[in-house]
């Protein structure tokens, strides 16, 4: 039998400021969620009830019709790029300015890093306003450029833990080199080309992350009453940081949207780990299709994504030692595990008083589905946003809290980031061409990069 959590009145623990630090508290005055170890290990541990150990379920029961594989990869990029760290001390001289501070942005710092002066080991030395790209085994550039043991030579190294994020990165580089080339046609002064392509990259990014990747996770209603009516709970003063509730509750759902296998391209399939691991060179013949993770071509439909829900594909329940280490054992393998167990050390409120606080239904402990295991009290936040998507849109979508989370603090590290394309000095629109005039999306993307 499960054992009771303790649901304690204790109030998590909050710094006066977040100087130097970029996470915070949504709601810091709500009590803290305390689950005993082995309520966590039973419940998110190697074989527990969100071990999910059939792979076939990828494009079975488990398939999510509305959301391809690549949007949750996408995520994970986004998620990199808004936790990014990099030491204050290290890049300025001076904290008096509080604008030099690392704070939190969809400003691609985990592609772009200190740029071809700070970082030039990662720009073309020929061509310093360009990506150094890697060279595969066939001679061909599409790789991300590597040093002699393998290692990815990158702005941040969590987009190599994998090949699809790898290969994802590198479309990224890519596109960024062709917006350079347009750029230069179109007769921009070169002093000004690599700031000028950097700024647009990183707008229409944005753009794909406000029109159609939250469209997709948490559905158009919730985008467009945010868009509409502003942000109702995450709040900040100048500075954004990222709030706990949303980077170790409500966007981690993205973890069970990750497939067990993935078919590369049209001859290579293969699990997500130990197969497709990263940290290592990506061979011509593991290239991906991009067809298959986004909807580029009606000929060839993408496969889906895994539904968000309380399953979590049996490789991340069971991670290699490329990713946690030979030393590690047992539940501590376990992503999920990890997840719970991250939530409990920052004293995380439960799915329930969130859900109160915020003003959105609350799930019974029916819906839940926790009882028969013994669970008599409130639920971690984690799984209960996992259950909140599966049992009121079956999955296909974030739920109202997950949602209403995810929408916000995303919107808002966009709001404030005075460089974005929300904050404009006029209203918008995406420059890059695309197949319909006045947008853009991931397949406008991948087709400009030259990689779809």
């Amino acid at each position: 039998m499960m054992s009771d959590p303790n649901h304690t009145t204790r109030t998590a623990v909050v710094p006066d400021d977040f100087i130097g630090s970029k996470y915070g508290r949504m709601f810091p005055a709500l009590p803290v969620h305390d689950c005993p170890d082995d309520a966590l290990i039973s419940l998110g541990g190697p074989g527990s009830r969100v071990d999910a150990t059939d792979g076939a379920d990828d494009d079975g029961p488990e398939a999510n019709p509305c959301i391809p594989a690549g949007w949750p990869i996408f995520g994970q990029f986004i998620a990199h790029d808004i936790t990014a760290d990099r030491s204050l001390l290290q890049q300025h001289a001076s904290v008096n300015d509080l604008r030099n501070f690392r704070t939190p942005a969809l400003n691609l710092e985990s592609l772009y890093s200190n740029g071809p002066t700070g970082d030039p080991f990662m720009f073309d030395r020929v061509d310093p306003a360009k990506f150094l790209l890697g060279i595969d085994d066939a001679g061909a550039a599409n790789d991300e450029p590597r040093n002699v043991q393998g290692r990815a030579l990158i702005g941040d190294p969590r987009n190599d833990v994998h090949l699809i994020i790898s290969q994802l990165h590198v479309a990224f580089l890519k596109l960024h080199n062709a917006v350079v080339d347009r750029l230069r046609l179109a007769g921009t002064p070169a002093g000004l080309v690599y700031s000028e392509a950097q700024r647009l990259v990183r707008w229409h990014y944005q753009w794909i992350t406000t029109h159609e990747f939250l469209p997709l996770t948490v559905g158009q209603p919730i985008v467009d009453a945010v868009r509409e009516n502003g942000r109702q709970f995450f709040h900040f003063a100048g500075i954004p940081f990222v709030p706990v509730e949303f980077s170790d509750g409500a966007y981690r759902a993205g973890h069970s949207q990750i497939r067990t296998a993935y078919q590369i391209n049209q001859t290579f399939r293969a699990n997500i780990f130990p197969d497709l691991a990263g940290f290592r060179p990506v061979p011509h013949a593991h290239h991906i299709d991009w067809r298959l993770f986004f909807a580029v071509s009606d000929a060839l439909p993408p496969q889906p994504s895994r539904r968000i829900d309380a399953r979590v594909a049996h490789p991340l329940v069971n991670l290699p030692d490329d990713v946690v280490g030979a030393d590690v054992v047992g539940e501590a393998r376990s992503l999920a595990y990890r997840d719970l167990q991250r939530a409990r050390a920052l004293d995380m409120p439960s799915g329930e008083a969130l859900a109160a606080a915020m003003g959105v239904p609350i799930l019974t402990r029916e819906q839940v589905g926790l009882a028969d295991a013994g669970w008599d009290g409130d639920t971690p936040l984690w799984y209960y946003i996992l259950k909140e998507a599966e049992v009121l849109h079956a999955g296909v979508q974030l739920g109202p809290l997950g949602g209403r989370i995810v929408t916000e603090v995303l919107f808002g590290l966009l709001d404030g980031d005075p460089t974005s394309y929300r904050n404009a000095p006029a209203p918008w629109q995406p420059e890059l061409p695309s197949a319909e005039p006045g947008t853009f999306t991931m397949a406008d993307l991948l087709r400009f990069a030259g990689v779809a």
